[in-house]
């Protein structure tokens, strides 16, 4: 499917190393973004109107504890990923299936959960979402051998945070078991989360030497304020803070990171569904979080929550730019609020609108959004050759 969006006001790339460009046409071929700058709206089965609207990266959601199918029991909901799409999520990458009932905890059994979540979402998209499931929970026992099987096997993902070992630093060797087979490592930070998990401060990750440090600002409970400074000067990992975390800490990474000139190695995520609910605008929340009460630039912290994870999770989705993956939304200022564009919003600690999704080069919906208030802008379907409506009118 060829698609222009087009009447842009403003393109937001994802890219924290230049965030924002000049231009007003997005071009898109076969699911790939194939032009991105200004002039002439190419020939198209579907041409999307921005209406002045901003463009930017669809959101990668770097912490979601998916089960099977679109459901989780742990919220006993059924369509919370489609419903993230509509908070403008389109990527989500799994924290582990830790919330399947009765998981299994023995080497064999943890890799046929990893597995099984991974083939389960090879073509399955909810909403268009496109889910990287199956994250091997790290346990005792597992060996080279298993770590090779699951690599074959796609599994790509690991993490460590709720084996059965006497200790956090015992994760260690299995950590650099999974990076033999490139894949990518994440640790629970902070304090114990569920029965059977216990807490991971700065020096236990500063000896595992992870990718990832999850929810660093507490999932749901922060680490000592005294180890977030080791864990910036000390390491090269990357930092996620989370929705369902702790502000306060939220903001203490932020600043500790800038004052590093690193403010690359903070990914925004949210850790749901657990405890603290479904929260398909929670990645959002933390941006405004960010660029209103950290002071961090609204055009920077869409980065943190597009480009940044991409980087780490070595994906071909979260900037926009040609040869890129077409998830592309629409954002605008809510209708009705003090201010008139996106990062005006952000900056004054609202929400954004979203006025059309487009995950893999399909519009999934063009108008509104379910999940936000109406924009100030409106997008629109100007031209379409195919039978199918992109309205969200039924939404």
């Amino acid at each position: 499917m060829k698609v222009s969006i087009f009447n842009i006001g403003k393109i937001l790339t994802g890219d924290i190393a230049s965030p924002a460009i000049a231009g007003d046409v997005i071009l898109v071929d076969d699911g790939k973004i194939t032009s991105v700058g200004s002039g002439q709206v190419a020939d198209s089965d579907v041409a999307i109107d921005a209406g002045g609207m901003m463009a930017m990266p669809g959101l990668i959601d770097s912490h979601v504890h998916i089960t099977f199918g679109d459901y989780t029991p742990r919220q006993k909901t059924v369509g919370f990923l489609e419903s993230y799409t509509h908070g403008g999520v389109t990527t989500s990458i799994s924290a582990s299936e830790v919330h399947v009932p009765g998981r299994p905890r023995d080497p064999d059994g943890v890799k046929a959960l990893a597995i099984a979540a991974r083939k389960s979402f090879d073509k399955f998209r909810p909403g268009g979402m496109r889910v990287h499931a199956g994250a091997v929970i790290i346990e005792p026992g597992l060996t080279s051998a298993d770590f090779a099987e699951l690599a074959r096997n796609g599994v790509w993902l690991a993490k460590a945070g709720f084996g059965a070992f006497a200790t956090p630093y015992d994760y260690a060797p299995y950590i650099r078991l999974a990076k033999d087979q490139n894949m990518v490592t994440m640790v629970h930070t902070g304090g114990s989360s569920i029965p059977g998990s216990s807490g991971i401060w700065a020096d236990h990750l500063i000896k595992m030497q992870p990718d990832v440090s999850f929810h660093v600002n507490g999932g749901p409970i922060a680490m000592p304020d005294r180890d977030f400074p080791r864990l910036v000067h000390e390491s090269d990992v990357a930092m996620q803070v989370c929705t369902a975390g702790n502000l306060r800490t939220t903001l203490l990474v932020a600043e500790l990171l800038e004052d590093v000139d690193r403010l690359d190695r903070l990914l925004i995520a949210t850790d749901t569904p657990t405890g603290s609910g479904i929260m398909p605008l929670g990645m959002m929340y933390t941006m405004s979080h960010l660029a209103s009460l950290g002071h961090v630039a609204p055009e920077i912290a869409i980065a943190m929550a597009t480009g940044n994870n991409a980087k780490t999770y070595r994906l071909n989705s979260g900037t926009i730019a040609e040869g890129k993956d077409a998830d592309i939304v629409l954002v605008d200022a809510c209708l009705g609020g003090s201010q008139n564009d996106a990062l005006s919003a952000l900056c004054n600690g609202d929400i954004m609108g979203i006025g059309a999704v487009v995950t893999d080069g399909i519009p999934r919906f063009v108008g509104r959004s379910r999940n936000t208030p109406e924009t100030v802008r409106k997008a629109r379907v100007a031209e379409c050759r195919i039978q199918q409506t992109f309205s969200g009118e039924s939404h």
